[in-house]
């Protein structure tokens, strides 16, 4: 058994990084600032869309996503469930309603054949998730979306590097938002971003995001001289923080190289897994680019003594910290209770709800953590194998 517990997710963070939070301590701009505005320029260049917007949470990026694109009560969104809760709950919160569809298999995606049945005349907008890096099938899902005239909202939390048919991610919705949660490839702690190529939307997010406050408010205690400011809609405190952006600054400059190292990781895996219980994940589809986030595997519990539960907390037994990506919407209290929802209703999702386990994936690891991680998953899956 390895000696330390090795913590799922831990991000890899460099001296450049600390010591760009350290200067923005010590110039006492330590809200939003310069740091904020270089941190966008820097992401749209590195994305390629006409506009980068900060926020401190893809959760944020989410909301205010869907205000500025105008849904109102009543309204419906159609996405996954098999996401993060903050993906649903941002619709529920835009006052509309999440409506389901289920994923393929193996990919995990939504399942873009099963998106027009389920499109109603309060249907307003369509959300796919890149679910682990991998991204969607975009071709299909924005056909849809423009024979309907409905919005494409992209939740691309965990697909910063992904391309599809070779276009970034980011560049291909009206609006996507990503997540610089600590776990992710880019880490600012807490954070998030919306890219968008049109004007309107930019401008609105920039102001809902700082309380309403008219464009350029957070200048205001500049040495450029106190400015008022007028309260334009009802915003939200949604800014991100220099301290912030002073992560993201440099964590972007090697966001490749992470996803090099990411991608040797993967490799590994994949080759010591082979004769386990277990799928691994798919291969990136043709002309596409995964952005490696989350390495999911499916158990085969059919070859099991035990169910995945069981599985997971023997690896922690071993030391090596794990992650469920995820259960199902539709499987939660909340969800089945205000929409009726039943575990059946999607049974994919609901397939990978049962078997799913993440393992550790972070730039971070050393050899030895990996191979760590590779013994504590095969003599576990050896001892409860049928």
């Amino acid at each position: 058994m390895r000696k330390n517990f090795l913590i799922f997710g831990s991000p890899k963070i460099e001296q450049e990084e600390i010591d760009e939070v350290v200067d923005s301590l010590r110039s006492g701009w330590i809200s939003t600032g310069p740091k904020v505005a270089k941190f966008e320029a820097l992401f749209k260049d590195y994305i390629g869309s006409k506009h980068a917007l900060s926020l401190n949470s893809c959760t944020a990026g989410l909301h205010v996503s869907m205000i500025v694109a105008g849904l109102k009560p009543n309204d419906e969104v159609i996405t996954t469930p098999m996401t993060f809760a903050a993906t649903g709950n941002s619709i529920i919160h835009s006052g509309a309603k999440p409506v389901f569809v289920d994923i393929n298999l193996p990919t995990m995606d939504i399942d873009p054949d099963k998106i027009e049945e389920k499109i109603t005349p309060r249907t307003k907008a369509i959300l796919p998730v890149h679910f682990a890096g991998r991204p969607c099938q975009m071709k299909k899902i924005k056909e849809i979306a423009e024979k309907h005239h409905l919005l494409l909202i992209e939740d691309a939390a965990h697909a910063l590097e992904a391309t599809y048919l070779g276009q970034k991610i980011g560049t291909i919705g009206d609006l996507t938002v990503f997540s610089f949660y600590v776990t992710k490839n880019l880490v600012t702690g807490e954070g998030g971003m919306i890219t968008t190529n049109n004007d309107t939307y930019a401008e609105k997010i920039q102001i809902y995001a700082l309380h309403g406050m008219s464009k350029g408010a957070w200048k205001r205690y500049s040495d450029e001289g106190f400015k008022h400011y007028h309260i334009i809609y009802p915003g939200f405190k949604y800014n991100m923080m220099d301290l912030q952006a002073a992560l993201g600054i440099h964590q972007l400059q090697r966001i490749e190289k992470y996803l090099m190292r990411r991608e040797q990781i993967w490799q590994h895996y994949d080759g010591a897994f082979k004769n386990l219980p277990l799928e691994t994940p798919p291969p990136p589809e043709e002309n596409t680019k995964h952005a490696r986030h989350l390495y999911t595997i499916l158990l085969r519990l059919e070859e099991l003594k035990t169910d995945r539960d069981t599985i997971q907390q023997s690896i922690y037994q071993e030391n090596i910290g794990t992650g469920i990506h995820f259960i199902s919407l539709h499987l939660h209290p909340y969800y089945q209770k205000t929409f009726g929802y039943k575990r059946d209703d999607f049974p994919n999702a609901t397939y990978v709800s049962e078997r799913t386990i993440s393992l550790p994936l972070s730039a971070k690891l050393t050899d030895e953590d990996v191979n760590d991680v590779v013994k504590a998953v095969t003599k576990v899956l050896k001892k409860y194998q049928k």
